[in-house]
């Protein structure tokens, strides 16, 4: 099995093939298929698939709270043992909301922000003519890519509420750096939904009633990925996904509780406003766990 696991990862790393696999292709179609065929509740399609899944990728499954799955997209969004990731307790940190690999982070400039060195975009790009990323203008932001191996459910960063879901229908590209350096725009035309999430300034100062900061979470969808849950919404969001774009809502979370969920694995944009800060060791390419701080509120 490991010789065909080299095997295989080995055209998976030639990047022009790699490309080619996965981007020219029928993304949509293929996304519809790979849905249908996760959601069959059979043993021999769940550990078949999983067999296949674990020769492309490094799938770990010691963390999971369940051993046996269902189907192919029970693996997917499974749920992981009680006290598998600790939440930084500080008040003034965000933590990550997934787990993940860093993929760009820094300064959003007059709006413009980059998704791979060379390849900018602005927020207008990616939202719209959207007036809540007026807050996010000259904030910072980090992407966060989830790979198809990764744990799947992302939570709070802060305890607050989601007070608005604004959905945009779109193409499933892959988010891998690959795509990423070759696709210009890329994540301005998938599958994405903006959260703005308020954060409980009563955490940061008692009492303080004034204070309010507004985070950006932006879960962006992917090939085979087009599914993304919100707990607190009835629909999942995906290519099918025919209801209201903008939904008004007040779903209040606890820092790290979990918000939801992708069907396979893709990104998270976070967005915040000016005077936030990174961690002072956080870097391009860094492997980091759901709870872990990545920046600093203002004091």
């Amino acid at each position: 099995m490991m010789k065909i696991k080299n095997f295989l990862k080995k055209i998976v790393n030639s990047e022009d093939l790699n490309f080619l696999l996965t981007n020219r292709i029928p993304r949509l179609t293929l996304t519809h298929l790979m849905g249908w065929i996760s959601q069959i509740e059979h043993p021999w399609v769940s550990r078949t698939g999983i067999y296949i899944w674990q020769l492309f990728a490094d799938l770990d499954l010691s963390e999971a709270k369940e051993q046996s799955f269902k189907s192919l997209h029970a693996c997917f969004i499974r749920e992981l043992k009680p006290g598998a990731r600790r939440v930084d307790p500080r008040t003034n940190t965000i933590s990550s909301p997934c787990d993940g690999i860093v993929g760009e982070f820094g300064d959003i400039n007059d709006g413009q922000l980059f998704q791979a060195k060379g390849f900018p975009y602005t927020l207008t790009d990616l939202l719209g003519e959207e007036p809540s990323a007026h807050q996010w203008r000259d904030g910072i932001y980090i992407t966060i890519r989830i790979t198809s191996s990764m744990y799947h459910r992302f939570h709070a960063p802060y305890s607050g509420e989601v007070m608005r879901l604004k959905y945009f229908s779109g193409d499933t590209w892959n988010v891998n750096p690959i795509a990423l350096k070759r696709v210009e725009k890329l994540f301005c035309k998938n599958e994405r939904a903006l959260l703005e999430y308020k954060i409980n300034s009563n955490s940061l100062n008692p009492g303080d009633t004034t204070t309010q900061f507004t985070l950006g979470i932006i879960p962006v969808a992917a090939v085979l990925v087009a599914s993304i849950k919100l707990h607190g919404i009835d629909p999942v969001l995906s290519t099918r996904y025919k209801g209201p774009t903008q939904m008004q809502c007040s779903l209040a979370f606890t820092k790290g509780e979990e918000m939801g969920w992708f069907q396979h694995g893709s990104t998270i944009l976070m967005f915040a406003p000016k005077g936030f800060t990174f961690e002072e060791n956080l870097y391009v390419g860094q492997n980091i766990k759901m709870g872990q701080s990545i920046m600093h509120i203002p004091s």
